[in-house]
């Protein structure tokens, strides 16, 4: 597939034009995958999180069409559409947004000059619950797994790391919380780029997250070591 006067195609001619649920969704996902958006931007390979957020929500919306039988030509065209317009959108925007964020503008999952310890950082999701600002909560929340992944000197933060980036490097040394944590990180990009309120019970399940993380020891040879 190949840009065309800065606008994507958007699918590869060998696409099959009446696709099932879970090819549309593998089509999409693929497409928007590519490291060559990153790279227009000048960016190293890497989906930032507020996309991630935004193909989570795709994706979630072509699973609940089922993945057998033949889906409506117009699933084709929901995905034709939906490439075109994040791409252009990723191009046209994503630029300046990247370059903000590298010059601290919070992009990622901590702001530059956030130097808060994991034990401070559960205080203010704690408060923030009490208040019932559940998005808050749940942001901080997992700020504080990776905080407190990082004080173990398991997974390493810095400013432009990215929740789903954290996720993954988090479940190689402790595997057996590797699904939880990427759910986590859903959580966290659908609170903070989506408009997501949040709310009490996920709020629960993300604190028994990082309890149990804190309590499991890391599988060294996971990573090699």
């Amino acid at each position: 597939m190949e840009l065309t006067a800065g606008v994507p195609h958007a699918l590869p001619l060998d696409a099959p034009l009446d696709p099932d649920a879970a090819e549309a969704r593998r089509l999409l996902m693929e497409e928007l995958a590519k490291t060559r958006y990153q790279e227009q931007a000048g960016e190293a390979p890497g989906i930032p999180d507020w996309l991630q957020a935004l193909l989570d929500r795709i994706d979630e919306f072509l699973n609940s069409l089922g993945g057998e039988g033949t889906a409506p030509v117009w699933v084709l065209v929901l995905v034709v559409v939906g490439i075109a317009l994040v791409v252009a959108a990723f191009l046209v925007f994503g630029v300046p947004r990247l370059r903000a964020r590298s010059a601290g503008a919070g992009e990622g999952l901590f702001e530059a000059d956030d130097v808060r310890d994991a034990a401070a950082i559960r205080r203010a999701a704690d408060a923030a619950a009490r208040a019932g600002d559940f998005a808050l909560a749940i942001a901080e929340r997992f700020r504080a797994v990776a905080r407190s992944l990082h004080e173990r000197t398991l997974v390493s933060t810095v400013p432009g790391s990215t929740s789903h980036d954290v996720a993954r490097r988090a479940a190689l040394v402790l595997p057996a919380h590797g699904e939880a944590l990427e759910r986590a990180a859903h959580d966290f990009d659908a609170v903070r780029y989506l408009g997501d309120p949040g709310d009490r019970e996920r709020y629960a399940t993300l604190v028994e997250l990082d309890e149990a993380v804190a309590r499991t020891h890391p599988d060294l040879a996971a990573v090699g070591a």
